[in-house]
Parts: structure tokens; sequence; C-alpha cells
């Protein structure tokens, strides 16, 4: 796996991926930013839900389960010093379906949290990380 982050002006840049997607990065006014893309900080903790997200949807499928819609908030605490890293991150997932048993939801959130999302185990090497979970019926 491989990325390219390329200056374009000021604190902006663009990361290209391997898998061709491009997504802009930029940084606050007072660093000379324009605040045009997501801070690095934020891509992280958008990579965490996203791994989370996916994997959770994929088991709860795999388990045909009728899944509508698959939500996760994260929330991230930063220390207060340099270099100011995720002291604890808060993961909260909304699972919305038709039948949709809460011990499934929690089996999946489990198995995504300690075997499955890579960069979930990643950052809990340094950062308490916490999962929670709500399930929305629909008929």
């Amino acid at each position: 796996m491989e990325v390219t982050v390329r200056h374009t002006s000021g604190a902006q840049f663009v990361g290209e991926t391997g898998s061709g997607h491009a997504i802009v990065i930029d940084g606050p006014e007072d660093i000379g930013g324009r605040n045009t893309g997501a801070r690095p900080m934020e891509l992280m903790l958008l990579s965490v839900g996203a791994c989370s997200a996916v994997d959770v949807l994929h088991i709860l499928r795999k388990g045909r389960a009728d899944v509508r819609d698959c939500r996760v908030q994260v929330r991230g605490t930063r220390a207060d010093t340099e270099p100011r890293v995720f002291t604890d991150i808060a993961l909260h997932f909304t699972v919305v379906g038709h039948a949709l048993r809460e011990n499934q939801v929690e089996r999946a959130v489990h198995l995504s949290a300690e075997k499955y999302c890579s960069a979930s185990i990643m950052l809990g090497a340094s950062a308490r990380i916490t999962h929670s979970f709500s399930v929305e019926a629909v008929d």
C-alpha cells in the first residue's frame, strides 16, 4: 500500500492513494492554511471510524442481518502538550435495521475492536479506545 502527499500551496496538500483517489488536506489559517480540506488528525479519526464501520457492516451482513444503515460518531481527545497525540478515542455506532438483535451488533462491534480493525488496534497502542452502540429498528 502506498500513498503520495503533494504540497499545493500554504498548508494545503493533496493526498493521492494507490487505488486512484484523492483528498484535500489543509491546515488552519493561523499556520498558513485556508481551511479547504480536512486536518490530518481529523483524517485519523475518519480512518478509525471507517475501518470499524466496514468491519461491523461486513460482520452483520455475513450473519444475514438486515442492516439498513450504519453510522459511527468518533470523538478524539488529544494531549495538551506536544506531540498532541490522541489520548482517548470513543466510537459510537448507530446501526439501523429490521429485526436486529442487540447481541448481534455487540458481537460485531467487539470483533471489529479486538480482531479486525487495523486502524483501531494500531491507535489503541497509544490511546484508550472505547466502543459503544445503539440499535434502531425499522419495519
